[in-house]
């Protein structure tokens, strides 16, 4: 009898040993493992396209320009570093982007490239029809072997479509089998409103966006080092070339449409612009004001390339009223 009842005291004891050490456990897996966990799936998550869908959309005051006051149909402002909406006029109405889809079609060969000084040969096909459609062009001839990242520059500064279609053949063997690879960027974006069907930006009924989509495009390229250097340069220069002995000098359409002009306390960092008949006059850009940065996605504006810029307008009124606050 006696024996009986220390194995039973015997046998609690294991059990209440067992239940404490699952308690130290999990209180160790609780205090060490799950808070750095966090962490470490968010650095993960910011590394992968799907984080950039997630716009915070409560507005802030930062931003006190009045909507109405704006030339831009469409525009939305995100304060860049935790991505929060400060400011949105029609962001999630279809809209043309016009050269805006240089954008995208910039981060997709930089992430495809895996030498950006890789000599790339223009062919003749390469300008097949861009002259008839009056592209904006960056000046390199067929026939050229252009550095990749020239190419790059080319597509960014001003807007050349030789350049986008030279990559497109170079990375997908064809300017549609590109626009595929964009498609499927745009759906891992979140980018829930977009289809591309050219990597140049002309028109086409079916090659539509939305400023939100486009703010969460911008917001992920920054993140690339090399698309951020490319989009923040006023000018570029080219080494020479079988077509071009001098090389070839490229100018910000951004910048060359500032004009110098500043913004209170910040500047504009950088920009890409767009236009069609069809788009309006459109721009993104990033600026800089006090110690944040911030971007800015516009389209719509009436005009053209001769009259007033109105989507530099409304750029420089908007960081504008940030810096006055």
């Amino acid at each position: 009898m006696v024996r009986k009842v220390k194995k039973k005291k015997s046998g609690m004891r294991n059990i209440v040993s067992f239940l404490l050490m699952v308690g130290i456990a999990a209180f160790v897996y609780k205090s060490i493992i799950i808070p750095g966990y966090p962490h470490i799936f968010k650095e993960e998550y910011d590394n992968i396209t799907s984080s950039y869908s997630s716009l915070k959309t409560t507005p802030d005051p930062s931003a006190s320009i009045s909507l109405d006051k704006l030339n831009s149909p469409n525009a939305i402002l995100i304060r860049l570093n935790d991505h929060t909406i400060l400011m949105q006029k029609n962001s999630e109405e279809k809209i043309y982007p016009a050269s805006l889809t240089k954008m995208m079609t910039a981060i997709i060969a930089i992430e495809n490239l895996p030498n950006l000084k890789k000599e790339i040969k223009l062919t003749n096909s390469t300008f097949q029809g861009l002259y008839g459609a009056d592209a904006s062009m960056a000046g390199f001839l067929p026939g050229e072997q252009v550095r990749a990242i020239d190419l790059l520059y080319g597509v960014m500064l001003p807007s050349g479509a030789e350049c986008c279609i030279g990559l497109a053949d170079q990375i997908a063997g064809s300017e549609q089998n590109f626009v595929n690879l964009m498609n499927q960027k745009a759906a891992e974006l979140g980018m829930k409103n977009t289809h591309f069907e050219n990597s140049t930006g002309l028109h086409n009924e079916n090659h539509y966006t939305t400023v939100k989509d486009l703010a969460i495009l911008l917001s992920y390229a920054l993140q690339n080092d090399t698309f951020r250097e490319i989009f923040t340069s006023s000018r570029h220069s080219t080494p020479p070339t079988n077509k071009h002995p001098r090389g070839i000098t490229f100018y910000s359409t951004t910048f060359e449409e500032l004009n110098n002009q500043n913004i209170i306390g910040g500047e504009i960092l950088g920009g890409k612009t767009g236009y069609t008949d069809e788009a309006g006059l459109c721009l993104a850009s990033l600026a800089k004001v006090g110690n944040q940065e911030y971007i800015l996605i516009s389209a719509g504006a009436k005009g053209d390339h001769q009259t007033e810029q109105y989507n530099i307008t409304d750029a420089l009124a908007v960081y504008n009223s940030i810096g006055k606050r």
